[in-house]
């Protein structure tokens, strides 16, 4: 399970433990009246009161049709009494046969904006009655701050397949960015090792690049084909020392520079299309002419060789 799954399933536990008394409670005093309509209404509105940020409050049969008003926190609303909402999307994944169940996060329809129902079973002593419904919106919600870590596995993503199937139509067209590769490796290596870039992403086609610092990450830089070229560019940012918070050594940079460029000329159909390498989170990330891209960690990068992009050694 990746972090981003597990900090998902915890903040949906969290979330699922805050709920499951005042819903269990509200299917409770429901019960008894549950074949009396308007009963059912008067606990519905007063359940709202145990769940304050509840953006929407109803009832629904054993087959989804909806048995009660819709409570809203500035009112009510009959609009949807009567109509069956087994196709709703808290209903993909079925509902509970016992207790509580958080449904996946989906886009309000009223609201568009990510929403998440608790459903609860409601039970009679002749078994399921049907089941009540509160919607949230996650905007509302106020949860533990569990920060999602950065991804530092090797990912491949596929790009575009109309690029893919076009791709032994195309050939690398040299750049000006091509002609001063070595100008602009040195430069970047200046840059981030000397003179705070922690993130650099060069785009080779379009003899573009585009850079962070550690003094002003919120803001990225863009700079020309002019600008990359010349040494004069790195008068613009201070020196300072190498960042503490890298996780790639500063004696790494210029051999992974030096690979982008291998990268991009190793192959007349299959080329590097772009690369950027940040320092911090110790990744690099490929595109290539076939649009597809790769994020690794700058030493796994480095430990592999041009046969292993292209299938045989370069």
């Amino acid at each position: 399970m990746s972090d981003l799954e597990k900090t998902i399933e915890y903040q949906r536990n969290t979330l699922m433990h805050r709920l499951e008394w005042p819903m269990a409670m509200l299917a409770k005093s429901c019960s008894p009246v549950w074949c009396e309509r308007m009963r059912v209404d008067a606990a519905l509105e007063n359940g709202m009161t145990s769940m304050p940020l509840c953006r929407e409050l109803y009832a629904s049969d054993t087959t989804g049709v909806q048995v009660s008003a819709a409570f809203m926190p500035d009112g009510m609303s009959n609009a949807r009494r009567g109509k069956n909402l087994a196709l709703r999307l808290y209903m993909a994944s079925g509902m509970p046969q016992q207790g509580l169940m958080l449904s996946d996060v989906f886009i309000s329809e009223m609201r568009q904006t990510p929403s998440i129902s608790a459903v609860q079973v409601v039970t009679g002593a002749d078994g399921l009655q049907g089941f009540l419904v509160a919607e949230f919106d996650l905007r509302d919600l106020t949860l533990p701050e569990r920060q999602v870590q950065a991804d530092s596995a090797w990912r491949q993503v596929r790009g575009d397949p109309a690029i893919r199937d076009g791709l032994f139509l195309q050939s690398r067209v040299h750049s000006q960015m091509d002609l001063h590769a070595d100008d602009v490796i040195a430069i970047f290596d200046e840059l981030i090792c000397e003179r705070g870039i922690f993130h650099a992403k060069l785009h080779y086609s379009s003899a573009r690049a585009t850079i962070w610092l550690v003094d002003d990450p919120y803001r990225y830089r863009i700079h020309v084909l002019d600008e990359i070229i010349n040494p004069a560019v790195c008068l613009a940012y201070r020196r300072r020392p190498y960042t503490d918070l890298a996780t790639v050594s500063a004696n790494l940079v210029r051999p992974a520079l030096e690979r982008f460029r291998s990268l991009r000329e190793a192959d007349e159909t299959i080329y590097l299309r772009s690369s950027s390498i940040n320092v911090i989170n110790g990744m690099v990330s490929l595109t290539f002419s076939c649009d597809g891209s790769h994020y690794m960690p700058v030493e796994e990068f480095l430990e592999k060789g041009e046969e292993f992009w292209f299938g045989v050694a370069g």
